[in-house]
């Protein structure tokens, strides 16, 4: 991510890619995360599960499209035509709304990356998007890595309370 951004400051100049553009307003933030804890467990050895809300969807969507959304930037397998199914045509109606959510929330994502690339001008650099995209799988692994580590800890805890 860091590697990009100074290959688009370089390419783009100086003067397009600085902290100089950045709007010192209060802004909600992009990304973000939430922290749930175990409600089986005492609050001595509570084990939390860390999660990231993308581009802020959970206030325009309930949490089944939030978990979409997460996967939105996977790419995903598209056929054409219809699928030919026994029951009729209402496992191919609930394809198509489920599908066309998905879409929805895409084209909610690459709209708020999109405006969030805006402050540098009207033709952002590609390498401007690859630093987008890199420091948001950035994030993804550093919410994976505390997933793991939360638990490795809760079990080395369960482990020695029993000895």
């Amino acid at each position: 991510g860091w590697l990009d951004l100074a290959s688009a400051r370089h390419s783009m100049g100086a003067s397009r890619v600085s902290s100089v553009l950045f709007d010192h307003k209060e802004q909600s933030a992009a990304t973000r995360l939430q922290v749930d804890y175990s409600a089986d467990l005492r609050p001595s050895e509570s084990k939390p599960h860390f999660a990231l809300s993308k581009w802020c969807l959970q206030e325009e969507s309930n949490s089944s499209d939030v978990v979409s959304a997460q996967d939105s930037t996977k790419p995903k397998l598209r056929y054409r035509g219809s699928e030919a199914t026994s029951d009729g045509s209402n496992e191919s109606d609930a394809t198509t709304a489920k599908s066309s959510t998905g879409v929805d929330i895409c084209s909610q994502v690459q709209t708020a990356r999109s405006k969030a690339l805006s402050m540098f001008g009207a033709l952002v650099s590609p390498k401007l998007r690859t630093t987008q995209v890199s420091f948001e799988s950035a994030l993804e692994q550093i919410v994976e890595l505390a997933n793991s580590r939360s638990t490795m800890l809760s079990s080395f805890s369960q482990i020695k309370r029993r000895s």
